[in-house]
């Protein structure tokens, strides 16, 4: 009987497939000049990879792998997920919560992954920077998009699937006049979706991701058997035994078995056993007396 596999929609992203994603996030984060962390969740639940970028923040890995498990399970993006989470019942969103310990954090920005019409993976960024709002000193024409205002958050991970940029963090147009005034880039002038640099300035990451490919191909190494234990057999009178490898308990059972049924066929084939020579002890003498 074939198992259950991809036709039902329970495989995950693969691993090389999830890191292509969250690298090309970093770039484009890097290029921005905003730090944060990206996750990739598979569609069972599962962490499946996650980079935090250098100065990131330590907040920032576990609400990125929260929204991402959002819209891996769920199956849609974790804007939409927060969004009913506010219309419905509060003792729905609670128990929601409480039996989904990894969505501690709903917030918009995740986005469920596909491959051939199936959810296979959920990514979401968040960090000490990375956030819907423009930061201090960005060039306007890398966080605009076809001429449009695209926040960093969204941009970054739109980016890294390769798709059109759509805002999930509400109106980008009034935080774009918060931090630059009535500033319009032209379409062909924007830059957002452009294509980054590789990423330079992540040396612990760098180290990180050397250390991790290390351990798992020491772990992918082929092992060999160990060898089985060995054991003293009892030799002949006056020669020391000779070692010989141990019966597994498997073989061990299953001989006492054939032996026990042979002998109720056929009798028993082993020798008598001697009786035990009688122990000689000295004669007692008598006490002396004073």
């Amino acid at each position: 009987m074939k198992a259950p596999g991809s036709e039902w929609g329970n495989r995950d992203l693969g691993l090389a497939e999830a890191r292509t994603l969250v690298r090309r996030a970093v770039d484009k984060a890097e290029q921005l000049g905003v730090r944060g962390a990206v996750a990739v969740v598979g569609a069972t639940g599962t962490l499946v990879t996650a980079s935090r970028m250098d100065a990131g923040g330590p907040g920032g890995m576990t609400r990125a792998r929260s929204k991402a498990w959002i819209s891996a399970t769920q199956q849609i993006p974790s804007a939409e997920h927060l969004h009913r989470m506010t219309t419905i019942a509060p003792p729905v969103a609670a128990g929601f919560a409480a039996a989904s310990p990894e969505a501690v954090f709903p917030g918009a920005g995740g986005l469920p992954v596909s491959a051939g019409g199936v959810v296979v993976a959920g990514i979401a960024a968040s960090g000490a920077t990375v956030s819907p709002f423009f930061p201090a000193g960005v060039d306007p024409r890398v966080v605009s998009a076809g001429g449009v205002p695209a926040n960093p958050e969204d941009l970054l991970i739109a980016y890294a699937l390769g798709i059109p940029y759509a805002g999930q963090h509400g109106d980008d147009r009034k935080r774009w006049e918060q931090r630059f005034g009535d500033l319009v880039v032209d379409p062909a002038d924007s830059l957002g979706m452009a294509p980054a640099p590789p990423a330079s300035r992540q040396a612990q990451l760098d180290w990180a991701m050397a250390l991790c490919d290390a351990a798992m191909k020491e772990a992918a190494r082929p092992r060999r058997r160990a060898r089985r234990p060995l054991v003293r057999r009892r030799g002949p009178a006056g020669r020391p035994g000779r070692r010989a490898p141990a019966a597994r308990p498997a073989t061990r059972r299953l001989r006492r078995a054939r032996t026990g049924s042979r002998a109720r066929r056929f009798g028993s084939r082993r020798a008598p056993r001697r009786p035990p020579r009688p122990v000689r002890r000295p004669p007692r003498r008598p006490a002396r007396r004073p």
